[in-house]
């Protein structure tokens, strides 16, 4: 592998950051890689924070926003993926605050309205049952799913 001076591997790491909202933790794995010595990698990292290529906050709201959008993902999950790439508690909470609540519920209902169409079950209670298993497997609290699939429209909802 070709070794890389020191101005060269913060160029490819602005580069890097610039394509796509960035951890802290996925640009030092990307520096590992590059095969940066710890001392560059602390420098480096110092240089994008204060230059704001790179910025927690602003990267928890925007995975926040992707994964409750786009995968259907619920709060504990995202909390969860946002805490193994090592974000703050702080950054983690102002990410969640900007799940719009209308937009959330109205991805859980449409996610447990395709998934009700594949569930076979004896009776109600089972497939409620399953359908809340489901919704809470893609990190949506019981309390959530239980309010969906026991909700007042269930029979017009889930048909």
């Amino acid at each position: 592998m070709k070794t890389y001076t020191d101005v060269e591997l913060r160029q490819r790491a602005e580069r890097y950051c610039v394509t796509a909202e960035r951890c802290l933790l996925e640009v030092k794995q990307k520096l590992r890689q590059w095969e940066a010595a710890p001392e560059t990698i602390d420098k480096i990292l110092e240089f994008l924070l204060k230059a704001r290529y790179v910025d927690e906050q602003r990267y928890s709201k925007a995975f926040v926003r992707d994964k409750y959008r786009f995968n259907k993902w619920g709060r504990v999950k995202i909390m969860q993926m946002l805490q193994l790439k090592k974000i703050s508690p702080e950054d983690i909470d102002a990410g969640l605050d900007e799940i719009d609540e209308q937009e959330y519920f109205e991805g859980l209902k449409e996610l447990l309205s395709v998934k009700s169409r594949s569930v076979t079950a004896r009776n109600v209670y089972e497939r409620q049952a399953k359908l809340i298993r489901f919704a809470v497997g893609r990190g949506y609290t019981i309390d959530e799913a239980k309010r969906c699939v026991e909700h007042e429209d269930a029979d017009e909802f889930f048909e």
